[in-house]
C-alpha cells in the first residue's frame, strides 16, 4: 500500500504565558464552513477518566497576546471521547453520523478563513493547547477549501507540529465532528488495503447483499482514489469515486446500480481502483464482483 513520507519540523513558540499538560486536546477545526454551515472546534479527552468541560475555556488570540475569554458550559466529556463546540449545534449535527449529544452550543471566537489560532485553556487561563492554522495546511489538490475541516493526525505528537493536521477525507464528508478523525495515524487496521464485503451483489431490495461494502485501511492519509466499474466487455458503467481524498481508513458503498441509477444486467463486473499521492506514486487494483439475478 502507498506509504507517504514527510519531514516533521518541531517548532517552539515563545508566548510568555503559562502552559499546562491537560487531557482535553484539540482534535478538529472547521474554520471555513460553507454558507449555511457553522464553524466548530472539536476536543478529545485523551485521559482514562471523564472531565468537566466547564473547567476549560476558549481564548481568542490577538496578534501575539491573549484576547477575549470564552468560558465553556457544563458538559461531561467521557474518557477517550469527543465534544464539539459551535455557535450553531443544528448545523454541525447535520454532518453524517454526527452524535448530537456530543455537540455543545456556546460562544466562540470567529476564526478567519485566511488563518489564525485556536487556543484552549483551563478555567484559570493556563493554556492547554494552541493550533496555528492556515489554508496551506489543507491538501494542495483541493480546489475549494470551504466546508473542509482540518483534522489532527496524532494526539501523541505536539499539536502545532508540522504535518500533524490535514484535510478531512472526502469519503467522510470532509468533516467528522464527534467521530474519530478520518486522517488519524493512530488507527490500527487488522489488514491494510481494500476489503470487499462479498464477491456477489444482489441489488433487489430484499435486505440480502443489496450493497457492496468496501472497507479500506492505508498507511497514511493524503492518498487520492478513483473507482470505476466496468462490465465484462470493458465498458465503463459507473464511477464510484473521482479523485477523492481518502482518509487512513473508511468505507465506500456501491448499490449495484449503473450511472444515473440504472439497473445493470446479471454478470461479472470489474472494479478498477486507481490510487495516487502527491509524491507521484501510483497503484491500480482490480477486483471482480458478480451481480446475480433476484
Amino acid at each position: 500500500m502507498l506509504k507517504l513520507r514527510f519531514i516533521a519540523l518541531f517548532i517552539l513558540i515563545e508566548t510568555g504565558v503559562a502552559w499546562s499538560q491537560e487531557t482535553l486536546l484539540l482534535s478538529e477545526v472547521m474554520f471555513h464552513p460553507r454558507v449555511g454551515e457553522a464553524e466548530y472546534v472539536e476536543l478529545y479527552n485523551a485521559g482514562d477518566e471523564a472531565v468537566e468541560l466547564s473547567d476549560y475555556m476558549i481564548i481568542r488570540w490577538v496578534g501575539d497576546s491573549l484576547g477575549t475569554r470564552y468560558p465553556l458550559p457544563s458538559h461531561r466529556v467521557g474518557a477517550r471521547d469527543y465534544v464539539v463546540l459551535t455557535k450553531d449545534a443544528a448545523a454541525v449535527a447535520a454532518f453524517p453520523r454526527a452524535e448530537r449529544q456530543k455537540v455543545v452550543e456556546c460562544s466562540l471566537p470567529t476564526y478567519p478563513n485566511e488563518g489564525g489560532a485556536v487556543v484552549v485553556a483551563t478555567a484559570d487561563g493556563t493554556i492547554a493547547e494552541r493550533l496555528d492554522y492556515s489554508p496551506a495546511m489543507h491538501s494542495r489538490l483541493l480546489r475549494n477549501k470551504a466546508g473542509v475541516s482540518l483534522e489532527r493526525r496524532s494526539f501523541e505528537r505536539p499539536c502545532n507540529e508540522a504535518g500533524n493536521w490535514f484535510s478531512a477525507a472526502s469519503t467522510a464528508g470532509y468533516g467528522t465532528p464527534t467521530l474519530p478523525n478520518s486522517q488519524s495515524m493512530e488507527y490500527v487496521a487488522e489488514e491494510a488495503g481494500f476489503a470487499f464485503s462479498s464477491e456477489l451483489l444482489s441489488p433487489d431490495g430484499d435486505g440480502y447483499q443489496d450493497e457492496l461494502t468496501i472497507e479500506y485501511a492505508l498507511d497514511d492519509g493524503n492518498v487520492y482514489a478513483s473507482i470505476d466499474v466496468h462490465d465484462a466487455a470493458g465498458r465503463p458503467v459507473c464511477r464510484l469515486l473521482n479523485n477523492a481524498l481518502l482518509g487512513t481508513h473508511g468505507t465506500i458503498v456501491w448499490n449495484g446500480m449503473g450511472e444515473g441509477g440504472s439497473a445493470l444486467r446479471q454478470g461479472r463486473y470489474v472494479l478498477i481502483i486507481k490510487l495516487y499521492n502527491l509524491q507521484g506514486t501510483r497503484q491500480t487494483l482490480r477486483r471482480t464482483v458478480a451481480i446475480i439475478a433476484p
